[in-house]
């Protein structure tokens, strides 16, 4: 397996070549990886495994109820809403199925919850429930008031996507891709095979995979298609602290409108509840800074959504930047005559479809003339959790008795453990930034903000945690 950020890139052609490691460019890379016969680069211009829009979601596993009836997007939701679900549970995935609830507030919104459920109906999706407002306040009784009803839809869900993604790329270097971090694409050709010019030097491949998210279209241009275009939709998020997870108890969706699924309260596999996202369209392809507006108009809707929400500890703030097209579905397009396939437009469903999208794409890609040859399936994977509702290493005196350091706490306020942080550093894909061990461990990212641990967490990421 090799890992490399630095240095000369391999001068003979990969197979394939995919570029943009986010949870869609990793599950490829996994997907790929099945086929040993086949050379491939998964390419990612930043220093670690989703470093984009797949490490700043609002971490929703989900049912594809309100996807558009009839598009490719609806169909790999549906579909990886499955194949995310069962892998997860292999793989060690923290997954809570909480369920959602859409709330109306005025009466269009209530007369439009009938649609919805039968629109979940024409998405094969039919386990949805009409509630009036008194099933609605027993369900969640911290609920602001006014709330007219709501949609229940149960298998809505809640999901690590940090862990995700990181998974889908431990097995797929595991099984022989080569992940080329810190090399960011600056121009493509296509001459019987792509060349790509990247800030390590040259790359070429015989087929080449464009998962670059909200480069996607840049990258798509170079070689000379024009089908889309990609506006960076900034989502600001409020993070609250565990104190405020026992005021909610599902999924707390608006009633979704053309710019999005709307501002929602959600609790976290990590025992913190999320207030957001906005949904602002801009320019700028890397403002992921918050701005006092956009959090201000968060709490306005936080206190008609969950009022006592507001007298809770935040936590953290993050904003991230979703691939917007203007357009309904996801843009996934094969170009045969240049052995080429574009993974375009995916918001943020991605997550969920990421398995079904990269079978979908391994199948356009036999389709351009790429022999897959023999399926290997790889190694399980068993991730470390990071979700509250499962036994975390503190709180496993077998684990403990076979080895202390999974005993003495480093991070008091997530619980994250020596012997994780050691063992993160120690991974196949370890991380080259305190914020990419703080992904792996949580070390960090509870109420102090690492104001207590930073200096043991530092000491430990800087010698590699050795005993």
């Amino acid at each position: 397996m090799t890992v490399t950020a630095d240095g000369p890139l391999p001068s003979t052609p990969y197979d394939v070549a995919i570029v943009g490691a986010g949870v869609v460019g990793c599950a490829i890379a996994r997907e790929l990886a099945r086929h040993p016969r086949l050379r491939i680069a998964l390419v990612e211009a930043q220093d670690d495994v989703g470093q984009g829009t797949s490490k700043a979601n609002t971490a929703i596993l989900h049912t594809g109820f309100d996807a558009a009836p009839g598009t490719l997007e609806a169909r790999l939701v549906r579909e990886g809403y499955a194949r995310l679900g069962a892998y997860a549970a292999e793989a060690g995935i923290p997954v809570e199925r909480v369920g959602a609830l859409l709330v109306a507030w005025d009466e269009e919104q209530l007369a439009a919850l009938p649609r919805l459920a039968e629109k979940a109906e024409r998405n094969a999706y039919p386990d949805t429930a009409l509630l009036g407002p008194a099933e609605l306040y027993a369900r969640e009784p911290h609920l602001g008031p006014g709330a007219l009803g709501a949609l229940h839809i149960p298998g809505e869900s809640i999901i690590c996507p940090w862990t995700t993604t990181l998974a889908y790329a431990t097995q797929a270097v595991r099984a022989g891709v080569d992940l080329h971090l810190n090399t960011a694409v600056r121009a493509a050709t296509w001459a019987d095979g792509h060349r790509l010019t990247t800030s390590r030097g040259t790359l070429r491949a015989r087929h080449l995979v464009n998962a670059a998210g909200l480069h996607a279209d840049t990258l798509d241009r170079a070689l000379g298609h024009e089908d889309f275009t990609v506006t960076p939709r900034r989502g600001q998020l409020l993070v609250h602290d565990k104190f405020a997870r026992p005021l909610v108890r599902h999924i707390l969706l608006p009633v979704p409108t053309a710019l999005g699924k709307g501002v929602l309260v959600a609790p976290t596999v990590y025992g913190n509840v999320l207030l957001g996202p906005t949904a602002e369209d801009l320019d700028d392809k890397r403002a992921t800074g918050s701005t006092a507006e956009g959090l201000a108009a968060l709490r306005d809707q936080g206190r008609r959504i969950l009022p006592a929400l507001l007298d809770e500890e935040v936590t953290a703030v993050y904003a991230g930047l979703r691939a917007a097209t203007g357009q309904e579905d996801y843009r996934i397009t094969a170009h045969p005559g240049q052995a080429y396939v574009t993974v375009g437009g995916i918001r943020s469903t991605g997550l969920t479809a990421s398995l079904a999208i990269a079978a979908h794409v391994a199948g356009l890609l036999a389709g351009t003339g790429l022999d897959l040859g023999p399926v290997r399936e790889p190694e399980p994977v068993a991730m470390p959790n990071l979700g509250e509702a499962f036994p975390r290493p503190y709180q496993r005196p077998d684990l403990i008795a076979a080895d202390p350091e999974y005993g003495t706490l480093v991070c008091h306020c997530e619980r994250v453990s020596r012997g994780e942080i050691r063992d993160a550093l120690a991974g196949p894909i370890p991380p080259r930034t305190l914020a990419g061990l703080r992904r792996r461990t949580r070390a960090g990212a509870g109420r102090c903000q690492g104001f207590y641990c930073g200096a043991a967490v530092r000491e430990l990421f800087e010698r590699g945690a050795r005993p």
